[in-house]
């Protein structure tokens, strides 16, 4: 068998080896026309490109709307006409004779209402014609809105949430179905949400890749499940980067530099260039690089109360390249290469206790942080980076057409956390080692590599009432993780303080002096599927679709535990599984603006083997609740039903798409901390529902005003209890208990309203309101307090003397210390003012403009015992930003 690297090789030379006809002997052919908005108007300054045989076109339209391009070679040319504040629209086929004329209008109308084509079916579709809910904002209106990643696209996007864990951390969730935060140091687990480069699956659980938004055409955000066309990491919905592909015929530039301040913070920059070249008459590059840095704003407190200021700047740094063959009518391959590279100096964590800096203490200096601060003694840096490698490829023969996909990504993460809190809590407050102890700087490792090669063929076809697709997955994952935890001199410090109690030793698999905590993990997983997918017009107002995915997946485990922190052991395990995903939908058109859907489609997501508990570090109770409860955990399979509308407003001034959902979850997987162990398991919940409503409102009632509002409601809980051998609720996975980090309503409004103020130049004013609702990090936040001080309080209850006459500071001039796990809900609003002219646009913008501090995701340290705090979002941001397309 040809291996997929060979495969990708033999391609990609084939490719490059094919002919390439010479250019077109050249002619006197003429396109002309007009170009005017919906009144009748005539529209100056618009851009018109003609690409066909020979070197692209262009041409800009005059006071009358007019234009005209001659010296064009015989044949078919595509037509486009674009201007600032209105929609670019475009005519293919457009046939020129030899020595002949041909005549190409154009009416314009608000780029709110721009018809988008969406692949959410791996076919080519008008948004409002997918038959399920989906929502595909372009570029153009996620720079209005001021979203960059995707966390911000989510706050855009009705039932779609992004929980943000940490530099380049994001746990992403669809329609409340949500298994709550994923750990670093939980590798097997498996993720909700699917997401794709255009056709190439980049998922890793908890690691989604946040994809820089330069030259990326749109992002589709399909809702519910979508396994039977895109898999097992889909059991909640998936997310598509679509980017621009090389265009034959086009030579363009295009970029955007700009510059940004953070209030309170330091300052940030933005440069990134891109181009598009022809290579002959069948095949074309594009290119594009980008740099982002962007502003810290989080200051560090010192042991020594020193303060290192904006210590969370980051970087964001890649490029894409893709290269575009069409040898013949019938056939195109496309080969890519994607790097990006993100690193940030530390965390967005705002600490709101710390057991070695609180104000309680009273034999130690009290020490009270600001609202946007954290103590820390060493740097938190991270890094990841990020390749993709694929090739695309497809062949017409007949009424059908042969689609392959050869992809190979490598991520590299690594993740270090200031861990001394965490070994202070241990050494000193459990173990009772003196204060030294808590001046020993403590890095904690994490690293992460994940190479995964895929390969996917499909066959799709169409006639007058049928459309189908047939295809066949093969993945190949391998991932690799290990944890290192090791304060230097530690080993010397105990053993001069006479600390060698029973039970906490050594092994000899990996961990050396000072090592209290090693690991080293490896995943090997591998999964084939079939699948299929048809579509019948049953009359001209009703089709019928019904499709299926079989697939059969099986992972090896080897794993390596060692250091005090832990039970030396050197282990395997595996699991498998395999089911069907089907899927059934019916659209009904029942007027020229109105079209009636309804689905039930099921998704999975596949199951794994829990770690074993750091049972040193455990209390007697935690060994006692979670020690039996490791081992597998199973698959979760979610069944979804729904029902929904698409409208399209008279004339073409707005659209109104709703949608109904109940979603029945079964062996839901919920990440459950371990109390005082310092771990983490995975245990199924075994049944769970999530109900709610989408909607999505567009409207341009003139040509000066855009509307747009987004509104998602959610009403996801338990439907069972999960208790331990003696009867007693485990972690807050209790009935009536809600699905975590999922808000009950999120929702968003935009509008944007603009003037010509002369040929070709429009002047935009343009605001953005986001709204979060409330939710949890984890199912845990609904538990009991913590601690016999505790006993009969609120949860959010952390007992300040839990080590007793080891308590660090003490005695402490309180007993108990409250948080509320709830996070608020919060607002955000960005403005934009912009110039536009046919070929650059400048504007300024400020972000967070009412300074909002949002409580994005609770971070705890050793359970609640070392460390609590809050992720939280950028301050109040003003930038400006020109981009340019020639």
């Amino acid at each position: 068998m040809v291996s997929a690297g060979r495969f990708l090789s033999l391609a990609v030379a084939a490719a490059l080896l094919t002919g390439v006809p010479a250019a077109a002997d050249a002619q006197n052919g003429r396109i002309r026309g007009t170009v005017r908005d919906a009144h009748g108007s005539p529209l100056s300054g618009a851009v018109i490109r003609v690409t066909g045989p020979g070197p692209a076109r262009r041409a800009t339209t005059g006071d009358d709307g007019a234009y005209a391009i001659t010296g064009l070679a015989a044949g078919n040319y595509s037509v486009s006409a674009s201007l600032p504040g209105v929609r670019t629209q475009s005519k293919e086929a457009v046939h020129v004779a030899a020595d002949a004329e041909a005549v190409v209008d154009f009416v314009l109308q608000a780029i709110e209402l721009e018809a988008v084509t969406v692949t959410a079916m791996l076919r080519e579709q008008r948004i409002e014609e997918v038959p399920f809910s989906i929502a595909a904002p372009t570029e153009h209106a996620l720079q209005l809105r001021g979203a960059d990643n995707i966390e911000t696209i989510a706050a855009n996007v009705a039932g779609f949430s992004v929980q943000n864990l940490g530099p380049g951390q994001s746990q992403v969730a669809m329609r409340g179905a949500s298994s709550g935060q994923i750990a670093r140091d939980q590798p097997g687990v498996k993720e909700q949400v699917g997401a794709y480069l255009d056709d190439s699956p980049v998922s890793l659980s908890l690691f989604t890749p946040d994809v820089d938004l330069f030259d990326v055409n749109r992002v589709e955000v399909l809702r519910g499940p979508q396994g039977t066309l895109f898999g097992a990491g889909s059991l909640a919905g998936t997310v598509r980067y679509i980017s621009n592909q090389p265009e034959l015929g086009v030579s363009s530039t295009f970029g955007e530099v700009g510059g940004h301040w953070v209030g309170g913070g330091s300052p940030g920059s933005t440069a990134k260039i891109g181009l598009n070249a022809p290579l002959g008459q069948r095949a074309a590059a594009r290119i594009v690089g980008y740099s982002n840095h962007m502003g810290g704003w989080m200051d560090a407190v010192q042991p020594d109360f020193r303060v290192n200021d904006d210590v969370n700047a980051s970087d964001r740094t890649g490029v894409r390249a893709a290269l575009r063959l069409e040898p013949n009518d019938r056939f195109s391959i496309t080969p890519r290469i994607f790097y990006q590279r993100v690193q940030a100096d530390g965390w967005n964590r705002i600490d709101a206790f710390n057991i070695l800096a609180n104000p309680y203490t009273t034999t130690r200096r009290p020490v009270t942080l600001g609202e946007r601060q954290l103590f820390t003694q060493i740097n938190e840096p991270y890094t990841d980076d990020f390749v993709l490698g694929d090739v695309n490829w497809k062949y017409k023969f007949g009424g059908a057409t042969l689609t392959s996909i050869t992809s190979y990504t490598h991520r590299h993460i690594l993740v270090v956390r200031d861990a001394t809190a965490l070994t202070g809590s241990v050494m000193g407050g459990t173990l009772g080692l003196s204060d030294r102890v808590y001046t020993l700087d403590a890095p904690l490792d994490d690293s992460t590599r994940s190479n995964v090669w895929t390969q996917e063929l499909r066959l799709t076809g169409a006639s007058r009432k049928l459309r189908w697709l047939v295809g066949g997955f093969y993945a190949d994952s391998k991932r690799d993780y290990g944890q290192n935890v090791r304060p230097v001199g530690v080993d010397s410090l105990a053993a001069a303080e006479g600390f060698a109690p029973q039970g906490w030793s050594k092994g000899n698999l990996g961990a050396g002096i000072d090592v209290l905590f090693f690991s080293k993990l490896h995943y090997d997983l591998e999964q084939y599927a079939a699948f299929g997918e048809a579509t019948l017009s049953a009359t001209d107002r009703l089709s019928v679709t019904a499709g299926l995915r079989y697939y059969n997946f099986k992972e090896n485990r080897t794993l390596i535990f060692d250091g005090a922190f832990a039970v030396p052991t050197a282990d395997t395990g595996k699991t498998d599984a395999s089911g069907v995903a089907p899927r059934f939908m019916l659209s009904y058109k029942a007027s020229d603006a109105v079209t009636l859907n309804a689905q039930a489609s099921r998704g999975f997501r596949l199951g794994g083997i829990n770690d074993p508990l750091n049972a040193p570090l455990c209390s007697a109770a935690d060994l006692s609740t979670f020690g039996p409860l490791g081992g597998s955990w199973k698959d979760e399979t979610a069944w979804n039903y729904e029902v929904g509308a698409k409208s399209q407003f008279p004339r073409g001034k707005g659209s109104l798409n709703v949608s109904a959902f109940y979603m029945d979850i079964r062996d839901l997987q919920l990440t459950v901390t371990a109390g005082s162990c310092s771990s983490r398991l995975i245990l199924n919940a075994d049944k769970a529902r999530s109900v709610g409503a989408e909607m999505e409102l567009t409207v341009s009632p003139n040509d000066h005003l855009d509307l747009s509002v987004s509104a998602g409601l959610n009403r996801s809980k338990l439907l069972t209890t999960f208790r331990d051998q003696g009867g007693n609720v485990v972690a807050g996975i209790a009935e009536g208990n809600r699905l975590p980090s999922v808000p009950r309503f999120q929702g968003s409004a935009a509008a944007t309203y603009g003037w010509s103020i002369g040929t070709g130049s429009r002047v935009f004013v343009s605001g953005t309101y986001q709204y979060v609702g409330s939710r949890y990090t984890l199912i845990d936040d609904q538990g009991a307090g913590v601690g016999s001080a505790c006993a009969g309080q609120k949860f959010g209850c952390v007992d300040l003397k839990t080590f007793g006459a080891n308590t660090i500071g003490g005695p402490l001039t309180q007993g108990i210390f409250r948080f509320n796990p709830l996070l608020p809900a919060y607002s955000l609003v960005n403005l934009r003012v912009g110039l536009t002219r046919p070929s650059w646009e400048l504007s300024v913008y400020l972000n967070n403009a009412l300074d909002e501090i949002a409580f994005l995701a609770l971070d705890r340290e050793r359970g609640t015992k070392a460390r609590v705090g809050y992720l939280t979002n950028q301050p109040r941001t003003v930038g400006v930003a020109m981009r340019f397309d020639y």
